[in-house]
């Protein structure tokens, strides 16, 4: 068992790599009485064509991370929710573009809820029934989503902004491509993805790392899994340039809702330097449009914006963009306006004040983050799958200049990387 202090932050990580190749971190966290619990894999929605080293090339339709998260939770014995539920433990699991995880929150039964999470993960159960039973439920859910306005202009953006890379397809797929989905499908991808030394276990909370550790320990030497190779995930060549400029959706909404974001060059960073990347965007977004900007605070006295205006960076080493906006009275003035703001700052400069008021506030929030178990197992797990240490972020932010951040301002923003989403009725 490895120890890994962070002095500055008063805290110690301990970490163990098993045979198998499963990762084990734990965060003890003295006087929580909440532990949270997560058990990850580096398998999301945009991994539908892939490799294990030795085999062959393995196409799936899409949406099949997100179909394969939903039936890990059936078991011939019943509902795993059912048996978390009778320890006093809250389950649940999510899918992302790049990982899917499972988790649960307790206050107390920590090893037998950590002894249930891993269980039931490892343990996958997929008939032809119950299979065919799943599309139903997931065509309905897709089906909710689509009528979802805040959804629509959300992936309406990325849409526009790629062409190429399967970023741009909804997570859970669509009613086509679940369709075609087989139980063999689903055990070439479980087996796959879900083997050991493609996943990791983080717990935070009240525990003690020892006694955690060695518990997982020996439930994983009690099983065995074939050793296997390296997976290579493929993806078609993106264009620099966006899909279109603008996409515009027809929901009924009682104010237009404007999205719109600026596509990254494929950069194919990991680690330090997609940590530092991705902050350094992070910090000029909240420079430039945060809610104590000049521009924002103009745009919400004009009533062009609302308290729900805001901005955000996705990254990744295969993609990256920012994603800002909200409903809008006005979206052509709101675009207008906008533009407008960000040449004047890419001509004049970053603020000074402005800028260190902002790296404070995100540094304030980074140290708030963590006082919560499940911000940060969640943090670290997203940033692990990069390459990168979420507990580094501290130092990065403190070590941002302000001539990086306007280099940054200059080569992101960039117009002719530019899309608009906008959802609106038929008569706005």
């Amino acid at each position: 068992m490895n120890v890994i202090p962070y002095p500055h932050l008063n805290e110690t990580l301990y970490e163990e790599k098993l045979p198998n190749g499963l990762h084990v971190y734990v965060l003890p966290k003295e006087g929580f009485q909440k532990t949270y619990a997560t058990f990850s894999t580096r398998y999301g929605s945009i991994d539908n064509h892939f490799q294990v080293e030795g085999g062959p090339e393995i196409r799936v339709p899409d949406g099949i991370a997100h179909f394969l998260e939903h039936k890990m939770f059936e078991e011939p014995t019943g509902d795993v929710f059912a048996t978390f539920a009778s320890r006093g433990a809250s389950a649940n699991a999510f899918t992302s573009f790049e990982r899917t995880v499972y988790l649960f929150s307790a206050t107390g039964q920590i090893m037998e809820n950590i002894t249930t999470l891993i269980d039931f993960v490892q343990n996958p159960y997929f008939t032809e029934e119950n299979v065919e039973k799943e599309k139903g439920i997931i065509g309905q859910e897709i089906n909710m989503y689509r009528d979802n306005p805040d959804w629509r202009a959300y992936y309406g953006l990325i849409e526009a902004l790629y062409s190429k890379h399967p970023v741009r397809i909804d997570i859970a797929g669509t009613i086509p491509s679940i369709t075609e989905i087989t139980k063999d499908m689903l055990y070439d991808c479980y087996h796959t993805f879900y083997h050991p030394s493609n996943m990791t276990v983080f717990i935070a909370g009240g525990v003690n790392p020892e006694e955690v550790i060695s518990h997982i320990r020996a439930n994983q030497a009690a099983k065995t899994f074939k050793p296997q190779g390296e997976i290579r995930r493929f993806f078609e060549s993106e264009p620099e340039s966006v899909e279109t400029e603008h996409k515009e959706t027809l929901l009924p909404v009682s104010l237009p809702k404007c999205l719109f974001g600026f596509k990254e060059k494929a950069l194919h960073e990991e680690g330090d330097a997609i940590l530092k990347r991705e902050l350094t965007t992070k910090l000029v977004l909240e420079v430039l449009l945060g809610a104590s900007s000049p521009i924002y605070q103009k745009l919400y006295n004009e009533g062009l914006i609302s308290d729900n205006f805001s901005h955000e960076y996705n990254s990744s080493p295969e993609y990256a963009f920012s994603a800002m906006g909200g409903d809008t009275k006005d979206p052509d003035l709101l675009l207008s306006r906008i533009r407008e703001e960000l040449d004047r700052v890419k001509a004049e400069g970053l603020d000074e004040e402005a800028f260190e008021r902002s790296r404070r506030k995100k540094i304030g929030g980074f140290l708030r983050m963590l006082n919560s178990p499940e911000a940060i197992t969640n943090e670290f797990t997203r940033y692990l799958f990069k390459g990168a240490d979420m507990f580094d972020i501290l130092k990065t932010y403190e070590s941002i200049t302000k001539d990086e951040a306007e280099s940054r301002l200059r080569e992101h923003f960039d117009w002719s990387r530019f899309a608009v989403s906008l959802v609106r009725s038929e008569r706005s």
